[in-house]
């Protein structure tokens, strides 16, 4: 198999130079024959010349490896929020009905109940094909497709049983500058659909018309193939009916509903019987990372990975009627879309009885300049700037009185920051466990 991460070749392996978006592997065949490459396939530079290494790396899997693992069924679920919450259930799920499925995406590689951290949402097409290659006894696997990864062709030469389409909203405008871009990047998902496989689309989105195709299942609050009628939440749970159907379920949230409906698409297609599927989604655990719920004296810290203005929206306004106040911590990453600083901001600050604005994967910036860019077109005064992310955990927790909602956003499972290009160990939990004395 061949190896396109220079540090990871290992005495005998072949090295394929690709040209990336911010990265030359040209630049790095030096280091690959260092450690002990056998062969170098590159574009130009000391090695076996070919036109082009993209191209012959695509032919290559397809040729000698795609045999191997076309068998699977590929469940791609691609959107601005939802995936990572979407995949693991129906990962979760599938596994408990017996049915053998494995997981690829934001939270990692689990497979058998084993797991090891990705360092990209959509790995590499080499290491996507090394851990489908690990995924052959396995019936189905699940994986989050991201734009990103759709637009660097880390998915080229594979075919999905099913896509699904959770929704758009603004993240990633530093990379695809318009929102068209963006869509036009996801939606090339639903090309690689095989010949009878499913689109499932959320037609409450106004961009589903890009998502349409003939064997296609819609889903929302619209006139839809599966139909969200009525919802209600607390504290403990959601209860809703689709079509005309009751569920319930211990995640909260209407965004976690929508989530549900696609595993129940899922499971309809796989002809799993009403009551198999309604006593699954009863007993679906959370997912790491999202939506953990810790109580705390008469009140409830929540941490989640919401990082967007819309993922940032759904959940406050999820939790706000089920508390007397809600207060919310919550950052930017440093370098990329500075366009939704702002809207951060004062979506936070709208919703939130009280806001700390707080470091969040830093990366190349400051994160002064961060939070200047979150705060500075704010004009209410519910907020403060605490650059340290661990004091602003222990000053949102010193604020809860009674009946009072924590939100720690942003980081979710992460159990690092990172800063220039180091990653530090922290993690949101522990830092409330610790506070909190447990």
């Amino acid at each position: 198999m061949f190896k396109t991460d220079s540090r990871l070749i290992k005495k005998g392996d072949t090295f394929i130079a690709i040209k990336g978006i911010l990265k030359d592997g040209h630049d790095y065949i030096e280091d690959a024959i260092t450690k002990g490459a056998k062969k170098i396939i590159c574009e130009h530079g000391n090695g076996t010349i070919v036109k082009d290494t993209k191209k012959y790396l695509r032919d290559y899997l397809t040729r000698y490896y795609y045999p191997k693992i076309k068998h699977i069924k590929l469940i791609g679920i691609t959107g601005t929020n939802g995936k990572t919450t979407t995949s693991y259930l129906i990962y979760q799920v599938l596994n408990q009905l017996g049915i053998k499925c494995a997981y690829i995406g934001t939270l990692g590689f689990y497979k058998n109940g084993n797991h090891y951290s990705l360092d990209n949402t959509t790995p590499n097409l080499v290491q996507l094909y090394n851990l489908l290659l690990d995924c052959r006894d396995c019936e189905y696997v699940v994986m989050e497709v991201s734009s990103q990864g759709l637009s660097y062709g880390r998915v080229d030469t594979l075919k999905f049983s099913y896509a699904i389409f959770t929704n758009l909203t603004q993240d990633h405008l530093d990379y695809h500058k318009t929102m068209e871009n963006y869509c036009l990047a996801k939606q090339k998902l639903f090309h690689m659909l095989n010949k009878d496989g499913i689109g499932i689309v959320n037609k409450d989105s106004s961009y589903y018309k890009y998502f349409k195709t003939d064997n296609m299942i819609t889903y929302g609050m619209k006139k839809s193939d599966y139909q969200l009628i009525d919802y209600k939440i607390d504290i403990n749970g959601s209860k809703f009916i689709l079509n005309k159907r009751k569920y319930k379920t211990n995640l909260v949230g209407k965004h976690n509903i929508y989530n549900i409906i696609c595993v129940i698409i899922i499971l309809k297609c796989l002809n799993i019987k009403n009551k198999k599927i309604y006593k699954s989604i009863k007993n679906i655990n959370n997912v790491p990372g999202r939506m953990d719920k810790i109580k705390y004296n008469n009140n409830l810290i929540i941490i989640d990975y919401a990082h967007t203005p819309d993922a940032v929206d759904k959940i406050i306004k999820s939790v706000s009627k089920l508390a007397d106040r809600v207060i919310t911590i919550v950052g930017c990453g440093g370098n990329r879309d500075k366009e939704k600083r702002p809207l951060m901001g004062k979506i936070a600050t709208s919703l939130s009885n009280y806001v700390i604005f707080t470091s969040d994967n830093p990366r190349f910036e400051k994160s002064e300049d961060i939070l200047n860019d979150i705060v500075n077109k704010l004009d209410t005064f519910n907020y403060k700037i605490e650059v340290d992310r661990k004091i602003a955990i222990k000053k949102g927790i010193q604020m809860l009185e009674k009946n009072d909602i924590l939100l720690i956003l942003g980081k979710g499972h992460e159990d690092y920051q990172i800063i220039g290009n180091k990653k530090y160990h922290f993690s949101d939990q522990e830092e409330v466990l610790k506070v909190i004395g447990r």
